[in-house]
C-alpha cells in the first residue's frame, strides 16, 4: 500500500557523534560497540526514553535495526509525540520528564506508543504480544502477536518498519505484519500528525539499535 518516498532523516547510529544532538530522560546509558548504538540502564529501574530531536511530519515510513541483548525488560517506539497543545516535546512549559512511563501516557503529552519487545514482567513473557496505545490516556488501540525470540535465540539484527499516514498505523518485523490500526479520531481523541520519535526500555533490557531512518510514505 505504501512505499518509501524522500529521505527526511537518516542516522547510522554507529557512533557517540551521530546522537550528540538526542536527548535522553531518565537513567540511560548509551554505549557504542561493532557501529552499532548499545542501550542500557544506569541503575535498577532506571527506565529512560532516548528522543530524536527532529520533529517529523505526518505521513512517515519509519525503520531500524533492533537487536536484543539482555531481558526481562521492554521495548518501546514513542511516536507523533508533542505537547497536548500541540507545543514541541521539548518546550520549557511542558512538565519535567525523568524516563517514567506515567509521565508519558497520562501528563501532558500526546503519543503513539508501540511495544513490540514487551518483557519485562512474568506475564508479558508467557504471552507475548505487541501493543499499540495511544495517549494521553492509556489506551489500547491495537495487538499483534510478537515473533521475535529470547535474547539467547535471536538472529539479529531485526529490521522494523513502521507505516503512520494520517489515522492509518502499521507496524511489521522483517516484513512479516505485526498490527495495523485505523484511528477514527473520535474514540481515543483527533488523530496525532507531527511528533518526535524516541526509543524507549525498561530496566534492565540492554538492546542495540542501527540504521534509524524516517521517509515519507507514498501511497503506491
Amino acid at each position: 500500500m505504501y512505499k518509501e518516498g524522500a529521505c527526511l532523516y537518516r542516522n547510522p547510529l554507529r557512533s557517540k557523534s551521530d546522537v550528540k544532538d538526542w536527548r535522553m530522560e531518565g537513567g540511560g546509558q548509551i554505549s557504542f560497540d561493532d557501529h552499532s548504538l548499545h542501550l542500557s540502564h544506569v541503575q535498577d529501574e532506571a527506565h529512560f526514553v532516548f528522543w530524536c530531536p527532529e520533529t517529523f511530519p505526518d505521513g512517515i515510513i519509519v525503520t531500524w535495526d533492533f537487536s536484543p541483548i539482555e531481558q526481562p525488560g521492554l521495548c518501546m517506539l514513542f511516536f507523533s509525540a508533542a505537547g497536548m497543545g500541540g507545543e514541541d516535546l521539548f518546550d520549557p512549559s511542558l512538565q519535567k520528564r525523568t524516563g517514567q512511563y506515567p509521565e508519558y501516557h497520562s501528563g501532558d503529552v500526546n503519543a503513539l506508543h508501540l511495544s513490540y519487545f514487551r518483557r519485562k514482567y512474568a506475564e508479558e513473557r508467557a504471552f507475548r504480544t505487541c501493543n499499540l496505545r495511544k495517549s494521553r490516556g492509556f489506551h489500547l488501540a491495537a495487538m499483534g502477536a510478537d515473533p521475535l525470540p529470547a535474547p539467547d535465540d535471536a538472529d539479529s539484527p531485526y529490521r522494523m518498519k513502521l507505516i503512520k499516514d494520517k489515522g492509518y498505523v502499521h507496524f511489521s518485523i522483517n516484513g512479516l505484519p505485526i498490527l495495523e490500526w485505523m484511528d477514527d479520531g473520535s474514540t481515543y481523541g483527533p488523530v496525532l500528525t507531527k511528533g518526535k520519535i524516541g526509543f524507549r526500555q525498561m530496566a534492565p533490557m540492554k538492546a542495540v539499535y542501527r540504521d534509524f531512518a524516517v521517509h515519507q510514505a507514498v501511497r503506491r
